[in-house]
């Protein structure tokens, strides 16, 4: 599914701020290292960047070229959160899985995230997300604070045989940025598959600009 609806962005935004007391807390819950108060202050701000008018220093830009001056963002630099609520559609529901720039430093993001839901003490739960080609690739360039979006799928697992998922309740997603080894993690509860095979979760490539829920593609 995607939503294609275009209204102007500053209208857009404008509908994303009155969402905001939803998505706040998942940004404030996005820190995975380093300090608690610290994190929680750069996942907001970048949050409240997201919620501006559309103006140039608000807004990340996408480019054919993979060539660019700009470094490789890296786990350092970023945080993930999730915007809710979900697009439902027969079988799936989905998401805009937010990849904010909380650093000082100008950098780039191409190609595919790598995503996993994680259960009880932190361990994968079957496959590792598909990847859903329908998307140009871009190479997408976050200012400080800026965020691009990336839309993931979570099929229903009851499209599954219990014997070949075997459902459990996933407390977690983690994310590696496109091209890093690092991992970004955040709570959030769904239903999964424990055993590998069945490809429950499906991302698109990286996308510029911070999706809103019910309207990005």
């Amino acid at each position: 599914m995607k939503l294609m609806i275009r209204s102007p962005r500053r209208t857009l935004l404008a509908v994303a701020i009155a969402g905001a007391a939803i998505l706040l807390p998942a940004v404030a819950l996005a820190s995975s290292g380093g300090s608690q108060t610290s994190a929680t202050a750069n996942t907001a701000k970048a949050a409240s960047a997201a919620q501006t008018d559309g103006t140039a220093t608000t807004e990340a830009t996408a480019t054919q070229s993979r060539s660019t001056s700009e470094p490789r963002c890296v786990r350092s630099w970023l945080t993930s959160w999730i915007g809710v609520p979900g697009g439902q559609t027969a079988g799936s529901t989905y998401y805009q899985l937010e990849i904010s720039n909380v650093s000082g430093q100008t950098c780039t993001l191409y190609g595919f995230p790598g995503v996993s839901a994680l259960g009880a003490g932190g361990r994968q739960l079957g496959s590792a997300a598909g990847r859903d080609h329908g998307y140009t690739e871009l190479t997408v360039t976050l200012r400080p604070y800026q965020t691009a979006h990336v839309v993931l799928q979570i099929t229903d697992v009851g499209n599954f045989s219990p014997a070949a998922c075997r459902p459990r309740t996933a407390d977690a997603l983690r994310v590696y940025a496109p091209g890093d080894y690092a991992s970004m993690k955040f709570p959030f509860s769904f239903r999964a598959c424990a055993r590998r095979g069945p490809v429950y979760l499906h991302v698109s490539t990286t996308i510029a600009g911070t999706g809103i829920p019910g309207y990005s593609g």
